[in-house]
């Protein structure tokens, strides 16, 4: 906790959490949670790649020894869109499903939210977008996360793709909280080392942006410096030793933490950026943060320095380094030799992005949720700048 802020104490905060098993196994223990939640019929939504990987074939296994039929929904792409969602939730209607099992990353379970919201509320996904806007909780819901990162397993985030308007949707409500999840980090040993880095650093942004966010807490304080540090002393190496289940599950934890620290305090102007690369572009998520914390930092270092000062402390700079003119130019060094090492872009030019997308992306961004909580205040023009220079 930073001492010229007691105040914050006392300020009326709510923190929001499904039940987390935490562990090497947990990921089998998806039949027996479901049957516990009184499930007749679950759907079990995975995608492709956790499918090949053989994951969803575990959570399937789980069901069939807790003799709970299934129907499979796997046509989730890595930004989910708003079809996928009613397709899915048209087969939990069809087949009477009554239990939602998500096992995959931030797409396949933020698609599973949305299938859920539909399926009690009976309308389309879009018509969901902003804060506290579902009405009716949705169906239990318990998640297998599959990569280090996204979180979506533990938050009050959906983020769902609206491809006419090219656009992504936040939806945000404790409606959308899973009831469970189960956290295992065995299913981090099948990433390739590029969605290791993009989850891991999209971690380590949820961490920061929630620690600087203007609606953090003491309770989401805790959490997010704890995900710096988890996150900063194993991601690198454990894309070095990929099957080491130690490395692993620091990983695991460094991302549980920022979920539980970002689900609560929200996020800033990184997120709201970065959602708009997706939904315009289909970019990866993880790698669009990375690019834009560099250039985001700097415009957000002033409004929260001594915040910012215990973020970098968390990654292991000396105090010495991040004094009051040195200290935005060391976080900038210090995040980009993280993402340098990761192997991910430093620029968005690369990945198609073009300076005429730039008014287009701004407009998005300025009306994304997470831009509400960022420490300093940005109008459109501040963000065209922050695009310009991520370019």
């Amino acid at each position: 906790m930073l001492d010229a802020e007691p105040a914050c104490l006392l300020e009326l905060r709510k923190f929001v959490s499904p039940e987390v098993v935490f562990g090497a196994g947990a990921r089998r223990l998806a039949g027996r949670y479901a049957k516990n939640y009184g499930a007749r019929r679950v759907l079990l939504v995975s995608d492709p790649g956790v499918v090949a990987a053989g994951w969803a074939t575990e959570a399937a296994r789980s069901l069939e020894e807790a003799t709970l039929p299934f129907s499979l929904f796997t046509s989730v792409t890595a930004n989910p869109r708003s079809e996928e969602v009613m397709a899915g939730a048209e087969l939990y209607r069809a087949d009477g499903c009554d239990v939602i099992v998500a096992v995959g990353g931030g797409s396949v379970i933020d698609c599973a939210k949305a299938i859920g919201i539909v399926s009690t509320n009976r309308r389309d996904i879009r018509e969901f977008e902003g804060v506290d806007q579902v009405p009716v909780p949705m169906p239990p819901l318990l998640c297998v996360p599959t990569t280090g990162g996204t979180s979506a397993d533990v938050s009050q985030f959906a983020i769902i793709t609206n491809l006419a308007a090219r656009t992504k949707i936040a939806i945000v409500s404790k409606a959308v909280v899973p009831d469970l999840s189960l956290v295992d980090p065995v299913t981090l040993t099948t990433m390739d080392p590029f969605l290791t880095a993009c989850t891991g650093i999209d971690a380590l942004v949820h961490a920061i942006e929630a620690f600087v966010s203007n609606a953090h807490s003491p309770l989401t304080d805790l959490h997010a410096l704890q995900a710096v540090r988890l996150l900063c002393a194993s991601l690198l190496p454990s894309l070095r030793a990929p099957q080491n289940l130690a490395l692993r599950g620091q990983v695991m934890l460094g991302s549980l933490e920022a979920g539980l620290a970002f689900s609560n305090a929200s996020l800033g102007v990184v997120h709201a950026m970065s959602h708009s690369l997706g939904g315009l572009l289909d970019l990866p998520h993880g790698e669009c943060n990375a690019v834009l914390l560099r250039h985001v930092l700097p415009f957000n270092f002033p409004a929260a320095r001594e915040r910012f000062v215990a973020i970098g402390e968390a990654m292991g700079l000396k105090r010495s380094r991040l004094g009051a003119t040195e200290g935005a130019a060391a976080l900038i060094e210090a995040t980009d030799e993280l993402r340098r090492a990761a192997g991910l872009e430093a620029r968005l030019s690369p990945r198609g992005v073009r300076k005429s997308d730039v008014p287009e992306l701004a407009e998005q961004a300025i009306h994304d949720v997470c831009a509400v909580t960022n420490p300093r205040r940005a109008n459109r023009r501040d963000l065209e700048v922050i695009y310009e220079e991520a370019l």
